[in-house]
């Protein structure tokens, strides 16, 4: 049973960067995808990049591309998303998973359906 745990979250500005992390505790995550979502408040949680198990191939959803950066170091389990200029609609829990249900990043919409979850990490950008 993987374990995530986010952490790296807090208070910015507008304009600003934050820099997440994701370890997983329970087993190696070395051939699994892996991933970050967030959940405004109101708003259905939505998935914001996936990072491949070896090749280390990601993609981003419309809304953080060219601002965020999703990396992996399978060596100690643990993702990261650097998140730079920041906007008050980047505002949300923060969440990462381990796809358990493929070996690779597919942008379908059918990701993470059989997968390990952590609590989240809460992110705030005033304006």
């Amino acid at each position: 049973q993987f374990l995530p745990v986010e952490s790296g979250g807090g208070s910015v500005q507008a304009g600003g960067s934050l820099h997440l992390a994701c370890a997983v505790s329970g087993g190696t995550v070395e051939k699994y995808p892996m991933g970050w979502f967030r959940q405004a408040p109101g708003k259905e949680r939505e998935e914001i990049s996936c990072i491949a198990s070896k090749d280390g191939r990601s993609y981003y959803s419309d809304p953080v591309k060219g601002r965020f950066k999703i990396s992996r170091d399978n060596a100690k389990d643990t993702i990261y998303l650097q998140m730079d200029f920041l906007t008050p609609e980047d505002t949300g829990i923060y969440y990462c998973a381990v796809d358990l249900g493929r070996d690779r990043c597919i942008n379908d919409g059918q990701g993470f359906f059989t997968a390990s979850w952590g609590v989240g990490t809460q992110v705030t950008v005033s304006s």
